[in-house]
């Protein structure tokens, strides 16, 4: 379990309405069981999950069904290998979403490539990157 949770959870609820989708809850679903019964969560994983009272969708980021995505205000991910964060702002991108990345430790979650706009934001316990869809 991560420590910070709560406050990543609090940051989603004070600032996204609409859909929101965690891709590769793994065993980490505390996130999205907060945020279950205030607005619409889906979570997404390679492997079949079961998380009681979340929608899950059986997903790969790297050739993904757009269709989970679609609608989405934001996309996370909590402490994602760096080998997916790419694939998971491109996906995040297309659909015009926001994304927050909680990385592992003191990892740097570098994403230039696909988003211009990102700042590492510290909200209460919670440390995380936020990456901003441009309009």
């Amino acid at each position: 379990m991560i420590q910070d949770y709560k406050d990543l959870a609090e940051y989603i609820l004070e600032n996204y309405r609409k859909k929101v989708v965690e891709v590769g809850v793994g065993s980490l679903p505390q996130v999205a069981l907060l945020l279950k019964d205030v607005m619409d969560v889906v979570v997404t994983d390679v492997s079949e999950q079961e998380h009681e009272g979340v929608r899950f969708c059986r997903d790969d980021i790297f050739s993904p069904d757009m269709s989970i995505y679609k609608g989405a205000s934001l996309i996370y991910s909590i402490r994602p290998p760096i080998d997916i964060q790419e694939a998971i702002a491109r996906v995040a991108k297309e659909v015009g979403a926001d994304l927050i990345i909680r990385p592992f430790g003191n990892e740097k979650a570098d994403l230039g490539c696909v988003y211009n706009n990102c700042k590492l934001l510290n909200y209460k316990k919670a440390r995380f990157y936020l990456y901003r869809t441009v309009t």
